[in-house]
């Protein structure tokens, strides 16, 4: 059977080369646009949006994640920039065995961490607080609903956050089709390949 992705594999890395980066340039563009609106705007850094759900309340975070600060800035934002790093050297180097889907979740988690890296480079040489690798991310999404004293997602996040969480996710319940390894998909074609080549027996020669 003839392979038409081993006839053009020029195109094809080229489509999941786009598969990778446009969600990423576009979850990068989205995020550093929304921050900015928030930060320079006076009237959406404190706006409620759903009465008793949904806000926008402009925090600057300085550590990681859910709020935790228990390491400096500049180490956390070396971290974050080697991590991210690794990861799209690691999608590169297996561009061939990766699916589209796969491709475009990690496209939006890359983008995703790359908004937060940006802050961290530069936020606080706008902002006038420090130097490079001393930013703070930005933080603006709040979840404000409560039953009783107990808020129900204490944390305040930004759209950078929603693509790297909602693909984790997605990876995550979708993982066997998402991510398909090199034996799994020889193993496809030859078993489509005897499919096709197996002969159709005459159901009258039957007796």
């Amino acid at each position: 059977m003839q392979n038409l992705n081993a006839d053009n594999p020029d195109g094809l890395t080229r489509k999941k080369l786009l598969a990778l980066f446009v969600p990423a340039i576009i979850v990068l563009v989205i995020d550093q646009i929304t921050k900015w609106m928030v930060r320079t705007t006076p009237e959406l850094q404190n706006k409620v949006l759903i009465e008793g759900w949904l806000q926008f309340y402009f925090t600057k975070n300085p550590g990681m994640a859910l709020g935790l600060d228990f390491i400096s800035t500049p180490v956390i934002s070396t971290i974050a920039i080697l991590a991210v790093s690794g990861i799209l050297i690691y999608i590169l180097k297996s561009l061939n065995e990766a699916s589209m889907g796969y491709l475009v979740c990690m496209g939006l988690i890359v983008g995703g961490a790359f908004g937060n890296i940006s802050d961290r480079l530069f936020m606080a040489l706008i902002m006038d607080y420090g130097g490079v690798l001393d930013g703070h991310v930005v933080d603006f999404i709040y979840f404000s609903l409560q039953i009783g004293d107990w808020t129900v997602f204490p944390y305040i996040f930004n759209v950078a956050d929603i693509a790297i969480s909602c693909s984790i996710i997605v990876l995550l319940i979708f993982n066997k089709r998402f991510i398909i390894t090199p034996e799994a998909e020889s193993d496809s074609q030859e078993e489509a390949e005897m499919e096709i080549d197996e002969p159709t027996k005459d159901p009258k020669g039957i007796i």
